[in-house]
């Protein structure tokens, strides 16, 4: 366990999702509310504080140390949370800024406002995966590919071209020999997401509309990402 301090900014669905992946990297965990009428969940364990987006951050740098400390920027407005990276990033040079982008466009404008990693809305299904495979050093791989340090991506892949694989099943695939990915999971229209091995993915031919969760380095993904389909 490290003794970094995970500063959350924003309190919804997203918020518990990553509090959930990172409780066993953090030994502080600090939330933080934008709206003064969301109601604080009773019993939370963790510390929640109001902020405002006009705050000059001078009580944020007297109780923590910075530069030991990740940021995550979760509010679900972009304006607003472009507006806060901005902000973040202005006044604390070193802090490392993980932004939840819902899109191309506004992830590019987070990069931009100087977030150090972008945090698609698809990747707060990591916790699947992670339960799903239930060993500590696949939990600590996705939180460095999620949140920290590593140049490993984990993306969602469409299937658009079936006709690629031949009615192969996922499990019959050496992902790292022919393309370069891991493939973790699947999900189509007739299963929830199941792991990549599991007894149903084993059954189950490829079809169009298959969407796979991959991890791999970005031109990688980009390569596989052309001869299947497109990332979502």
């Amino acid at each position: 366990m490290t003794e970094k301090t995970a500063l959350i900014f924003g309190y919804n669905d997203y918020t518990f999702e990553i509090v959930k992946n990172i409780s066993l990297h953090y030994e502080n965990i600090q939330i933080f509310k934008l709206d003064e009428n969301e109601k604080i969940i009773q019993n939370s364990k963790y510390k929640i504080s109001q902020f405002d987006l006009s705050d000059n951050w001078d009580d944020l740098r007297d109780s923590v140390d910075i530069k030991r400390c990740v940021a995550f920027c979760i509010l679900e407005n972009m304006a607003e949370n472009i507006f806060l990276t901005i902000s973040l990033r202005d006044t604390f040079k070193d802090l490392t800024i993980v932004a939840l982008a819902k899109d191309k466009e506004s992830e590019e404008k987070l990069l931009l406002a100087g977030a150090s990693r972008i945090l698609p809305t698809i990747q707060t299904t990591a916790n699947i995966i992670v339960e799903m495979l239930e060993k500590p050093i696949v939990s600590e791989v996705l939180h460095n590919i999620l949140y920290e340090k590593s140049d490993l991506k984990i993306a969602q892949i469409r299937v658009d071209n079936s006709e690629f694989f031949n009615k192969e099943y996922p499990a019959d695939i050496d992902w790292g020999e022919e393309y370069g990915v891991i493939v973790l999971s699947v999900l189509s229209e007739e299963m929830a997401m199941e792991f990549i091995y599991s007894s149903k993915a084993k059954h189950h031919q490829i079809k169009e509309g298959d969407i796979f969760v991959v991890v791999g380095y970005e031109q990688d993904i980009k390569n596989f990402e052309n001869i299947i389909g497109g990332q979502i």
